[in-house]
């Protein structure tokens, strides 16, 4: 491992995180567990092994601004919940109406295709009164956490936790106000890609997250 990495997989990610988890608390309240990320469906899996409990993922789409095709400005889920980030907004002068058109498009010729292939077209799972355990490999922008709390927390959810191994130190306190519990194992004050912390290891394929899922 070079001196930046921290995890030689998802799977040793996930073996340290569980380590830190109230697993029997999990299993007793039957927590359900939600991936945010392709990446994060590999680390919830271990976890679903673990606990025997329901594991999914929250489908979203990246809203990216127009000219720039590598700044995500915003994020839509399968609920049509949307995150925007504020700063970049302002920053490059970007309507409403664009982020909203955007976050409708993608909705409706990304995410819907993604419900049909891994889900067989049904909604997320029923979560009203639950106890939701959110997952992911690592964090950045906050986009893709924040979206996945403001879809749960729209569908009734009783108490939400977030797991996610590495992370920067802002976010971590700035979502410690939206949710009950925060597991994470790095919050780093200096934070670049969550890729730069794990050993290159290839994300799942579709396959891999029909077979998870098991629809």
């Amino acid at each position: 491992m070079n001196n930046s990495t921290l995890f030689p997989s998802r799977k040793d990610a996930a073996r340290q995180i569980i380590e830190i988890l109230p697993i029997e608390q999990m299993k007793k309240e039957r927590w359900v567990i939600l991936a945010v990320t392709r990446d994060g469906l590999d680390i919830a899996h271990y976890i679903s092994k673990k606990t025997d409990l329901e594991v999914n993922i929250i489908l979203t789409e990246p809203i990216i601004a127009p000219n720039n095709d590598e700044c995500e400005i915003a994020r839509v889920s399968e609920t049509e919940e949307i995150v925007i980030h504020e700063k970049l907004v302002k920053q490059f002068n970007i309507q409403n109406d664009f982020i909203y058109g955007e976050a409708h498009r993608k909705h409706e010729e990304k995410i819907l295709s993604q419900v049909y292939r891994f889900r067989k077209g049904e909604k997320i799972c029923e979560l009203e009164n639950k106890n939701v355990l959110l997952v992911d490999a690592g964090a950045s922008s906050g986009l893709l956490i924040q979206t996945a709390i403001k879809t749960v927390m729209a569908l009734g959810v009783k108490h939400v936790r977030v797991a996610i191994p590495v992370m920067p130190l802002d976010l971590f306190e700035s979502i410690s106000t939206q949710v009950d519990e925060i597991f994470s194992l790095y919050k780093l004050e200096y934070f670049t890609q969550t890729e730069q912390y794990y050993e290159k290891e290839p994300s799942l394929d579709d396959y891999m997250i029909e077979k998870l899922l098991k629809y």
